[in-house]
């Protein structure tokens, strides 16, 4: 078996398409009909369905090419650190995150990576978890960092940090005053928070429902920094990410107030394409950024010997909304 005819067979069930993987490879049709042909005559077993439009494979093509694509990421990830071996990493890392994490976490990394790697320019821009998500599987940025992370058949989802949620108010908030609330304390007020849609929402309104809470959402958004921006306008208040209020609990601009009943965290991570897995700065970025090696199957290993994890400092515990 040639590399290029696994590489065109992954490239065929990822876009369920002989036509558009003759296009990313740059040969004709037939050569990928061909080239799938004596696959499937080499392994004595069908591939893919034809039958089906998209393409679809067949229960052996899903099972080969699961394991295929692991194989495949392994060996390019060897070639990559093999031939960059002795010189100095050099290039664009293009990097996708969701809004939060991109404002909070990406410019103290940056920077520190900058300072061990100054001649990779990491490019990053920001979109929703399914921007970021659809931008990986696209090929548009090599890591995303997203809330929720889940792998699947197209990536790999490696487990990052899980962040503390804070009920957060205006300093002219009726809560301001208080130094710690309870959840009844908050049944029918009026507040500020993401879009219904969105999983952290979704979350929240679930730990809320199952204390009996019930809150008045007058203004949805799809980012935190906008909700941020509307709490001070209109006096509000509202439940945000830890790292999204830094700054303005520490300056005054936001109150935080206390309220350990309430136990929310979300979980944040980094994602990569399973079929091209990092390269040597990708992944020395995502390990960087968590601590240890970026590889998923090393999660539960501790890593005293590798750098310190990227993370901004928590807020002093007496603020926590959890316990």
């Amino acid at each position: 078996m040639q590399l290029r005819t696994l590489e065109i067979f992954c490239e065929i069930a990822r876009r369920r398409s002989f036509s558009k993987a003759a296009e990313t490879h740059g040969v004709s049709q037939s050569a990928v009909s061909q080239a799938v042909h004596q696959l499937e005559q080499q392994l004595g077993v069908q591939l893919i369905d034809r039958s089906t439009r998209p393409l679809s494979l067949t229960s052996a093509g899903d099972t080969f090419h699961s394991g295929l694509v692991e194989i495949l990421g392994r060996y390019h990830r060897l070639a990559e650190e093999v031939s960059s071996a002795g010189r100095e990493m050099t290039g664009q890392l293009p990097i996708a995150a969701i809004y939060s994490i991109g404002l909070s976490y990406m410019p103290d990394a940056k920077e520190e990576f900058a300072r061990l790697y100054p001649d990779v320019d990491v490019r990053t821009h920001y979109g929703s978890n399914e921007v970021v998500i659809k931008d990986v599987i696209a090929g548009h940025a090599e890591l995303g960092l997203v809330s929720f992370p889940r792998s699947s058949k197209e990536i790999v989802a490696v487990a990052w940090q899980k962040e503390p949620i804070r009920l957060v108010c205006s300093p002219a908030h009726t809560l301001a005053d208080k130094t710690e609330v309870k959840p009844k304390d908050l049944d029918g007020l009026e507040m500020v928070g993401f879009e219904s849609s969105l999983e952290l929402r979704q979350m929240i309104d679930s730990v809320l429902r199952r204390s009996g809470v019930r809150i008045d959402f007058q203004n949805e958004f799809d980012n935190a920094d906008s909700i941020v921006r509307a709490i001070q306008v209109n006096e509000s208040a509202g439940f945000l990410p830890e790292a999204v209020i830094r700054r303005e609990a520490a300056n005054g601009a936001l109150r935080v107030v206390a309220c350990r009943a309430l136990s929310m965290t979300r979980p944040l991570g980094i994602i990569f394409r399973r079929s091209d897995r990092p390269s040597r700065a990708g992944y020395e970025f995502g390990s960087m950024l968590l601590g240890r090696p970026l590889e998923p199957d090393r999660e539960k290993r501790s890593s005293g010997s590798h750098r310190k994890a990227a993370t901004n400092p928590s807020l002093d515990n007496q603020t926590s909304i959890v316990a």
